[in-house]
């Protein structure tokens, strides 16, 4: 399983929001330099981040860019699941998607299903506080 560019960095952009937590907004462009990554993908990646309450835009000179709550109140699952709307390893486990005619008889299904549920869980224990401290250690996971 392989997280997409998208969520690698807005992971990245969100672990550099809550390093600044309380200095007021970071423009876009600070986090750009500080991360290696390209303005452009950071505007497109900061808008689903904006819809799903986890940040905040200050428009202006001084404008910029805040986390909506503290980091330890945010977890890597909240904002991988506000950019991919989920994690689902195969097709047959998503909800939304096409009902699998194997479901019933499937001997992997239940495999994939704790693989997913295994993952969901990990991600939602770890917090922004967590990633931007380096404090994720075994007892996180």
């Amino acid at each position: 399983m392989r997280f997409s560019s998208r969520e690698q960095y807005g992971l990245r952009l969100m672990a550099e929001l809550a390093a600044r937590y309380g200095e007021g907004p970071v423009p876009l462009s600070e986090v750009a330099d500080a991360q290696g990554i390209a303005l452009a993908t950071l505007e497109q990646i900061v808008a689903p981040l904006r819809r799903a309450g986890l940040v905040i835009s200050t428009r202006g000179a001084t404008g910029g860019y805040t986390l909506a709550r503290p980091p330890a109140e945010m977890t890597v699952g909240d904002v991988l699941g506000a950019l991919e709307g989920g994690l689902v390893p195969i097709p047959c486990l998503d909800p939304g998607g096409e009902r699998c005619e194997r479901a019933q008889r499937c001997t992997t299904r239940p495999v994939w299903a704790l693989v997913r549920d295994r993952l969901v869980e990990t991600l939602d224990r770890l917090t922004l506080e967590d990633v931007c401290r380096q404090r994720v250690d075994e007892e996180k996971l």
